[in-house]
């Protein structure tokens, strides 16, 4: 995709083109199960040594990921997440909600996040850090931001535009 192009400037093109692949993914997922070696990732994952080099070498670049040595003769490495990659944990947890709820056996999930604090069981839900409403596509709509580009605005404008035309036509 271009530089110039009006999703160029979309944060999920931006976090798409961050993660690069189903691989980011899964990594940053043993990640956040504590994983943080690289033989950890290859023997959890089955990925090959250059495809999991490569990930986490372009995860590094992106700022996902801080290298820690934890052996010196022969230099080893840990895999931390930085602020900016334990802040995608929200969007694991958000995939788990949907892979439980679309792909596992109904009343069967495949994965349980269990919260510490209260011993419970429980799962993402997305709601206004303003009013602590659930936030749903018809109850949210897109602007464009102050870092946005005009012609980033300009598509906006007409999907959000044609997206209402057709609501609008779909509900009379």
């Amino acid at each position: 995709m271009s530089q110039d192009s009006p999703a160029a400037n979309c944060p999920i093109e931006g976090l798409l083109q961050s993660l690069q692949d189903r691989w980011a993914f899964l990594i940053l997922r043993d990640a956040f199960y504590g994983v943080r070696r690289f033989d950890g990732f290859r023997q959890h994952l089955g990925i090959s040594r250059k495809i999991l080099s490569a990930r986490l070498n372009h995860m590094l670049q992106e700022g996902l990921f801080s290298k820690k040595p934890y052996q010196q003769h022969p230099i080893r490495y840990e895999y931390v997440l930085t602020g900016k990659g334990r802040d995608l944990f929200p969007v694991l947890l958000t995939m788990i909600r949907w892979g439980n709820r679309w792909l596992a056996e109904p009343g069967k999930p495949a994965l349980e996040i269990r919260h510490i604090g209260c011993d419970a069981n429980s799962q993402a839900t997305v709601v206004c850090n303003h009013c602590g409403e659930i936030l749903t596509p018809a109850r949210v709509r897109p602007i464009a931001g102050p870092g946005a580009k005009p012609e980033a605005v300009a598509s906006l404008k007409a999907v959000v535009r044609k997206s209402s035309r057709a609501k609008r036509k779909h509900h009379d």
